[in-house]
């Protein structure tokens, strides 16, 4: 059975040399197969910074910096400022710390998705005016019966609502059976304003007004959603879900869905069954590989690429392996057309700038902008 090591975690128990800021290698043959086709090519990941295990990455409206989070507590700024130091609260496990930044789409809040010394994880906003990060609140806690599957992705939609990911609690297979549970926010998307006392919960919400529903949940059936993205020009959601012991997997769930979707866990791991589950409704992956072949472990969702700089890139969803290190870009309207275009080491998550050009975060410190090769 596979240990229960998802994503941070397995920064512990891999050795890797540093990733440099040169072109990215061909992918090794440990990586999965495939090559660019003729109006593609390989990617450069060119260095821009250099951090402590950065694991994710915001931008803030009218602001031209990257602010980037940091594992062990701090979210700082791609000139080297230091907006928020949370170091001397957060915790300390492979799967815990500082997990997740968003800007309100105002830019006059910021928010962080973080764990305590007890394991819980708080959603909390600042006032920011570009310089100072005052008037601190919790908007939500939520407690956490295992150390691991904190989620930790936060985003606004293009609706202008707060998207949180929380994991199912931990441990392995699910035991609570939190992935299935409309009762609990665990192994679920929210979605909130986080604007009220402490939020306040969209009158269209799928399970707004149901009996035994939290009233919050967007989506369900989910393990360890690491990180999902919005698509700027679509605004199909694409998540990354984290596998148990056989399949890594994203789901995708078209603008104007409505919400509800069942993505399956803890009944079905990828595309398949998981002990014997059986379930109704549950909305398939549009990609699934292999968890173990070739080094793989944990699935690391990216962005479909909007920018100006690589046009044969325009159209694809990047997503890459955290161990394998192997990163893939795929046509949005032929999945199965994934291409390997680079290799980082670590990948912890990606981000998109301002303009839409996309950055690449290794938990060995680098941060990459993505150009072409």
């Amino acid at each position: 059975m596979r240990p229960v090591v998802a994503l941070i975690a397995l920064a512990a128990l891999t050795a890797c040399s540093p990733a440099g800021p040169s072109a990215a290698p061909a992918p090794s043959t440990a990586a999965p197969t495939g090559s660019p086709s003729e109006s593609s090519g390989e990617l450069r990941f060119r260095e821009v910074a250099r951090l402590e295990r950065p694991v994710a990455l915001a931008v803030r409206e009218g602001d031209e910096r990257l602010y980037v989070a940091e594992q062990g507590g701090k979210l700082r700024t791609s000139d080297g400022a230091t907006v928020i130091d949370l170091s001397g609260e957060v915790s300390t496990g492979n799967e815990q710390g500082l997990l997740g930044v968003a800007f309100h789409p105002t830019g006059r809040w910021l928010y962080l998705d973080w764990t305590d010394a007890q394991g819980r994880t708080h959603v909390t906003e600042w006032a920011y005016d570009g310089t100072r990060a005052t008037a601190r609140r919790d908007v939500l806690t939520q407690e956490q019966p295992y150390a691991n599957h904190n989620g930790g992705q936060l985003a606004f939609g293009p609706d202008g609502h707060l998207y949180v990911a929380l994991g199912d609690g931990g441990s392995a297979g699910d035991p609570r059976g939190n992935g299935q549970n409309l009762g609990t926010l665990l192994g679920k998307i929210l979605r909130i304003d986080p604007r009220g006392r402490p939020y306040k919960i969209p009158d269209d919400n799928p399970f707004a007004g149901r009996e035994g529903a939290r009233p919050e949940i967007w989506a369900y059936g989910l393990r360890n959603p690491w990180r999902f993205t919005f698509d700027r020009e679509s605004g199909d959601l694409w998540i990354g879900d984290v596998g148990q012991n056989e399949r890594e997997e994203v789901n995708r769930q078209p603008t104007g869905s409505g919400g509800g979707e069942n993505y399956g866990w803890n009944l079905r791991e990828g595309d398949r069954p998981y002990r014997d589950g059986e379930g109704r409704d549950l909305v398939e992956p549009v990609i699934v590989y292999p968890l173990g072949e070739g080094g793989n472990c944990s699935v690391i969702a990216g962005h479909v690429y909007r920018g100006r700089q690589i046009p044969w890139l325009r159209g694809h969803f990047l997503y890459g392996d955290f161990c394998a290190g192997w990163v893939r870009a795929a046509p949005v309207d032929d999945l199965k057309a994934a291409a390997v275009v680079g290799q980082v080491e670590q990948l912890s998550s990606f981000g998109e700038g301002p303009d839409g050009e996309l950055y690449a975060l290794s938990l060995q410190g680098p941060l990459y902008r993505i150009e072409p090769a």
